[in-house]
């Protein structure tokens, strides 16, 4: 009686299909997962992103809020009288302003001797903040707008200062994952409550 064995196994054909399909499965599922922890970390630091801008545009409010006179103004600039820190013994001479190229936000506060009319800006303790690093410049959207008692915008220049009865402040941020505007951005009323008109 003849008897055959015949062995079990894989072709070297077979091999690499299997392998072929282990690879495109490993790789398509390396790419969702890539794609997906790429989106989670710009999501997240887009939220951080709007956490900063939304702390930083209540801090500038909450100063803006509480000044006692406006020096000077403009679209992207703009010098008060105010509280910087509510443990000040007087007013800071504050000056809000955009670097050259409009992608920073800048704070120069410099304390006063007393209150004006009697202070006078002490030059030698100015200190520069970095209030926005990495700001946004909106298209035809001015950092500030002046706002009359309708909060209807005021043209600029600004004749009459005492006209200014509040400010809107338009802030924004350049988004890490793209968004339908691009970018992140936040804009916010006040009214000007404790201004002094007779300094």
């Amino acid at each position: 009686m003849r008897r055959t064995s015949r062995r079990a196994g894989f072709t070297i054909v077979e091999l690499t299909i299997a392998i072929t399909i282990a690879f495109l499965v490993s790789l398509t599922a390396y790419s969702i997962f890539s794609t997906l922890l790429n989106q989670y970390f710009g999501l997240q630091a887009d939220g951080s992103e709007f956490t900063n801008l939304a702390s930083q545009s209540q801090r500038i409010a909450n100063v803006l809020r509480g000044l006692t006179d406006i020096v000077s103004e403009s679209a992207n600039d703009l010098t008060v009288y105010a509280y910087f820190s509510p443990n000040d013994t007087y007013v800071s001479e504050i000056h809000y302003y955009l670097n050259a190229n409009s992608t920073a936000l800048y704070a120069d506060v410099t304390p006063m001797t007393a209150n004006p009319p009697i202070g006078t800006p002490i030059t030698g303790q100015k200190v520069t903040y970095t209030i926005i690093d990495n700001y946004y410049k909106l298209p035809g959207l001015n950092l500030f707008n002046y706002l009359d008692s309708s909060f209807n915008v005021l043209s600029l220049p600004i004749s009459d200062e005492n006209s200014i009865k509040g400010i809107q402040i338009n802030l924004a941020v350049p988004a890490d994952f793209p968004t339908q505007s691009g970018n992140q951005e936040i804009s916010l009323q006040i009214s000007l409550r404790n201004r002094k008109t007779n300094l």
